[in-house]
């Protein structure tokens, strides 16, 4: 699908991170706000700070931006100015996690406008389903799993899978994720860590050895896997995320892969999860990703596909 103009510009403001630190050459938000302006919409920025309820409206200090793909140049922002939201076509619901009290804030400010005004993805569903927890709904798509802040119960689970994955519920970009070995013996010490930084529960999974060959991102669009990249760890290393040193490489789905989207697609479509990420290894799902998905540059360079187009063509349709 070309980046062809829609017979009606949108207007569009994206909820991200700071646009001027972003890395044009991985950055989703990034592909998607670029893509926007090549179709004629008309495109807007703010930080989630800058987001408010006032006396009815929801609104945000805010500037329109204009984009290009030149390193160190990639952006022009114009005056700040406080935008209507209810008065936008689009709202991209970008910034990272961590899913805090902040980020769950967000969603229900959103809330308040959508879907007269379309937010990508539906705020309601976003908070509803944090990616480590809409897995739960597929057992038998998924490794076996426990969800626990007590620390015997984590042990059992441990004693019973020897070779364990422990991370923090609501965490991302491979943070504070630990392999456990059936020799390691730090779950005290980590459970004593994390207690110390919040009250959250931790997730344990059955350590996959297939990851060793690649933890697989498969882009869904409204519903649909429109291709994969994986990502492979670093020598000596377990995660397989970017963010700490993951070489993604060309893949191709498998039917494996098609029977899990299958499985969850529908149920995404329904709940306006127009641009979703998942993580398989192996044969196992392990993290449906909607708050803020990757992967968009690397499936375009890998095998020509333009997820943001067809991501900007469910848009129009939903909007038309």
């Amino acid at each position: 699908m070309s980046d062809t103009p829609s017979a009606a510009p949108l207007r569009v403001a994206f909820q991200m991170d700071p646009i001027e630190e972003v890395n044009i050459d991985a950055d989703s938000s990034f592909e998607l706000a670029i893509a926007a302006q090549a179709r004629g919409h008309e495109i807007h920025y703010y930080t989630p700070e800058r987001l408010a309820y006032v006396e009815g409206r929801i609104v945000a200090k805010g500037q329109a931006m204009t984009l290009r793909r030149e390193v160190g140049n990639h952006v022009d922002l114009g005056p700040l100015e406080t935008l209507d939201l209810a008065e936008m076509d689009v709202i991209w619901l970008r910034q990272d996690p961590p899913f805090d009290m902040s980020y769950i804030t967000t969603t229900h400010l959103l809330d308040r406008i959508h879907p007269d005004t379309l937010v990508v993805n539906d705020p309601t569903w976003v908070r509803g389903w944090p990616e480590k927890l809409m897995v739960l709904d597929f057992p038998d798509l998924t490794p076996p799993t426990a969800i626990a802040r007590d620390l015997d119960t984590l042990k059992d689970f441990k004693a019973r899978h020897d070779d364990v994955v422990l991370k923090p519920l609501y965490g991302n970009g491979g943070a504070g994720v630990f392999r456990l070995t059936p020799e390691d013996r730090n779950l005290n010490s980590l459970h004593e860590m994390f207690s110390a930084i919040n009250r959250e529960p931790l997730i344990m999974q059955k350590f996959l050895p297939a990851v060793s060959k690649g933890d697989k991102r498969v882009i869904l669009v409204d519903g649909e896997p429109v291709g994969a990249i994986n990502r492979v760890p670093a020598a000596g290393e377990t995660r397989s995320n970017m963010h700490v040193g993951g070489r993604p490489e060309k893949v191709d789905l498998t039917a494996r892969d098609r029977e899990i989207c299958a499985a969850i697609g529908p149920r995404l479509r329904e709940a306006g999860q127009i641009f979703v990420g998942i993580d398989v290894i192996g044969d196992w799902l392990t993290e449906i990703n909607i708050t803020s998905p990757t992967g968009l540059q690397e499936l375009r360079r890998f095998d020509g596909t333009d997820a943001a187009a067809l991501i900007w063509d469910a848009i129009e349709r939903r909007r038309a």
